[in-house]
């Protein structure tokens, strides 16, 4: 396995569950779209041999390394992992990346991009901006896509159009005052959670467009529990909010 250097730049954190028939694809396009870039896969002891698969490629192509856990933990839990990870071993930008296709490795150079040029401390790769889009998505999964994130903006008051997207980028100096040990969402709520962390934090959000695609392999990890988790989650951060702001206006 490769071993990542101290304070190198750029780390894309690939969480994975039985990802064996999209991994090896999705890493080769990521190594081609972004050569200079480190990976870290963070696999919850998969029972189809996804590990193994991963440290096979560390060994094959070099400049990444596999993170064992010990059974399926969530996928926040998997990126709060990655992100100690990285923060640990200096690297100044995590980006997180699905293994399963449905995030474009050739669209994470605009991604960083937003950090360097527009001064982005967390660059979303963004499909409810103009110019993203879906693709193979069905009418009820783009529907409920699109109404938690309009719940989300009015529940917390973010300008951020695509709050649960997965596609992203965090400058480390952002992730380190996100106190990330306090983190207990999971699902697609991490997402927004961490997005509102940033917002609180004062830091730059910027929207990158990206198509996202359905995944090709395997089976798509939304669940009521995972829908049910973010809806009470989000309706109590924004009831929480909404208090701060009433009693800010009574003490003026």
């Amino acid at each position: 396995m490769s071993k990542a250097r101290a304070g190198e730049g750029t780390v894309v954190i690939v969480p994975t569950y039985n990802e064996r028939e999209s991994l090896p694809k999705t890493i080769r396009r990521l190594r081609a779209a972004v050569p200079e870039a480190h990976v870290l896969v963070v696999d919850d002891g998969s029972p189809d041999g996804t590990g193994q698969i991963a440290e096979d490629l560390a060994s094959e192509l070099g400049a990444m390394d596999v993170l064992h856990r010990a059974g399926k933990a969530g996928l926040g839990s998997a990126y709060v992992a990655g992100f100690g990870w990285a923060l640990e071993r200096g690297f100044s930008v995590a980006v997180e990346m699905d293994a399963d296709g449905s995030h474009q490795p050739e669209q994470l150079p605009a991604i960083l991009e937003a950090l360097e040029v527009r001064g982005a401390d967390l660059a979303i790769g963004s499909r409810w901006v103009p110019g993203g889009s879906v693709e193979n998505w069905p009418r009820h999964r783009e529907v409920l896509s699109r109404g938690a994130n309009t719940y989300t903006r009015l529940a917390l008051g973010m300008t951020v159009r695509d709050a649960t997207a997965g596609f992203r980028a965090y400058r480390a100096d952002l992730l380190g005052k996100l106190d990330l040990g306090t983190v207990a969402s999971q699902g697609y709520c991490f997402q927004v959670d961490l997005t509102w962390r940033a917002v609180r934090a004062g830091g730059v959000v910027v929207e990158v467009p990206i198509t996202f695609v359905e995944r090709a392999e395997g089976h798509s990890k939304m669940s009521r529990a995972i829908i049910a988790e973010a809806l009470w989650r989000v309706t109590a951060w924004g009831a929480a909010h909404r208090a701060g702001q009433v009693r800010g206006i009574f003490r003026r």
